[in-house]
């Protein structure tokens, strides 16, 4: 018998002929453990998803761990040992967030259009009760039923207990009130039921939602109504007013008979056009992009945003381009002293939150009150933020304030790679300063630069803090229905008709197509200027 050793990636493999046997090294073993979290958790997630028939996502966890359990298990994978976790971040965090903004925008999703059909018929009948008149009131005890060991079996099983005709009934919302032997009560107050526990006051106070929530059937016929309680002391019997049929998928009202159909639009609707307030969920097609751009309440001012976002990204990437790279080609200079401390003032202003920043200058440029007006301009009266025109040059003056700090640094770290020949040879062709910039500098430093005033012009066009922080959006277009202002960017504006911004009737639909339309716009001009980058590579 021989035996022989080999060594492989840092693991120790032991071999013997006729008896393969093998030994790893510690780094296996910690490979071996962190893979095993990665799929626990990643199991996790699928049989939550599958709990929620969430297919995509299920189908998509369970291609991953596959994948990292080939990758990472397999010797013949070494790069994608090293692409995989970017890789799988970049499905997770991107692609899956804009397919599922994506799969929003095309559905009705929004406040009264949550959940499914049948979400909605539950809903709807949970709502429509009311109090049986003359009903009887019943001291009511809250009951939480115990398992074999003595343990309880759960917050679901939350039941109610009460007396009637000197006999104890217990029932929970799936099993009807029935009567249970051996229960002990005070007076009409019950104490004690045998395999449930009572739940005293501080109990019933912490879970006072769930016992609100709760609905504890009086019999096995749905005619014969419900206990509820609202403070759980007082039961009351409550009878529904819609019924519902799933086989013909129709609510019908008990008193007058008005039969409710579901409709195209996610609504149960009667013959006479009467609509229940809760739908659910349905494919409306390209119903909110129409909405979002040619709706008369939004049309109008879709497109005047649309151009001021654009003037405001593009104003803001040039200034605060420009004052960056000022301030970087004047800190420069061999003959300005205390160059360090004056880097350091330029770069204060990036070391703040830039939410806190437009909140302090909201504040500076207060027409009454502000520092700018009150100090500055001898307590002139200018409305720096009331005003369409000025709030708009507020905004990129401060966005500008905020931003050339960041240039700063791009371009003290690009202008160390120009090399002074290039310049020393056009100041002995004669070139002066202006010309020597313009020429020699400023395409040099667009090279390396250019990708992140692309990046820096996608940001300010989504620059949600600053308009929000500052402005609002304000002051608010004359003669729109909708709220949108006049330096509302897109952003902003999605944010407020989509009824996020008021606390009213949400319509994420609309708000998903909306972002839709954003991020089809930015990645547009996005891929257009990297290809025209390429040009640059030529300078060199």
């Amino acid at each position: 018998m021989t035996e022989r050793s080999q060594t492989t990636e840092g693991t120790a493999v032991r071999q013997t002929a006729g008896t393969p046997h093998a030994s790893y090294g510690r780094g296996f073993w910690v490979k071996l453990v962190i893979m095993a979290i990665i799929n626990a958790v990643g199991v996790m997630i699928i049989f939550s998803a599958a709990q929620a028939q969430s297919w995509g996502i299920l189908a998509g966890m369970a291609g991953l761990l596959i994948a990292a359990d080939w990758v990472y298990f397999s010797k013949r994978a070494l790069p994608l040992k090293y692409i995989l976790p970017g890789f799988a971040f970049l499905l997770v965090y991107q692609v899956f967030v804009v397919l599922y903004t994506a799969g929003i925008a095309f559905t009705n999703y929004g406040t009264g259009h949550i959940g499914s059909q049948q979400d909605a018929a539950d809903q709807l009948v949970a709502q429509n009760e009311q109090r049986v008149e003359g009903s009887e009131s019943y001291p009511v005890a809250v009951v939480l039923p115990e398992g074999e060991d003595g343990g309880l079996l759960g917050e679901e099983e939350l039941g109610f207990a009460v007396v009637e005709d000197s006999q104890v009934l217990v029932g929970t919302a799936e099993q009807p009130l029935r009567p249970v032997e051996g229960a002990e009560a005070d007076a009409d107050q019950v104490t004690s039921v045998p395999g449930y526990q009572v739940l005293d006051r501080e109990e019933v106070l912490d879970r006072q939602t769930e016992v609100a929530e709760l609905r504890v059937p009086f019999g096995e016929d749905e005619a014969e109504g419900a206990l509820l309680t609202q403070d759980g002391r007082t039961a009351h019997v409550y009878e529904q007013t819609l019924v519902y049929d799933e086989e013909a998928e129709t609510l019908t009202h008990v008193e007058d008979g008005t039969v409710y159909s579901p409709t195209e639009e996610g609504l149960f609707a009667a013959e006479d056009g009467t609509e229940l307030a809760v739908g659910w969920r349905v494919f409306v097609g390209f119903d909110n992009f129409v909405t979002g751009i040619a709706d008369t309440q939004t049309a109008g001012p879709f497109f005047e945003v649309l151009a001021w976002t654009f003037v405001f990204a593009l104003a803001s990437v040039v200034l605060t381009y420009l004052v960056g790279m000022f301030l970087a080609i004047a800190f420069q200079h061999e003959r300005l002293r205390g160059r360090r401390i004056y880097r350091v003032l330029v770069i204060l202003p990036y070391a703040f939150p830039g939410f806190l920043s437009a909140l302090l200058f909201a504040g500076m440029l207060n027409e009454r009150f502000g520092f700018v007006n009150e100090v500055l301009l001898g307590g002139a009266s200018i409305p720096w933020l009331t005003d369409p025109w000025l709030a708009k040059l507020s905004i990129i003056l401060v966005n500008t304030w905020l931003g050339f700090p960041y240039m700063f640094l791009v371009c003290m770290g690009a202008l160390q790679a120009i090399p002074k020949d290039s310049l020393e040879a056009a100041s002995i062709d004669g070139a002066g300063p202006l010309r020597r910039w313009w020429s020699v500098t400023l395409p040099m430093l667009m090279v390396p630069t250019a990708p992140l005033l692309i990046a820096t012009f996608a940001f300010n066009f989504n620059n949600f803090n600053l308009v929000y922080m500052l402005t609002g959006g304000g002051p608010r277009m004359e003669g729109v229905e909708a709220p949108v202002g006049h330096t509302d960017i897109l952003i902003t504006m999605v944010f407020k008709i989509s009824g996020l911004a008021s606390g009213q009737a949400t319509d994420y639909g609309l708000a998903a197509a909306m972002s839709l339309v954003i991020f089809l716009i930015v990645t547009v001009i996005a891929v257009i200027s990297f290809r025209r980058t390429r040009s640059l590579e030529e300078i060199h």
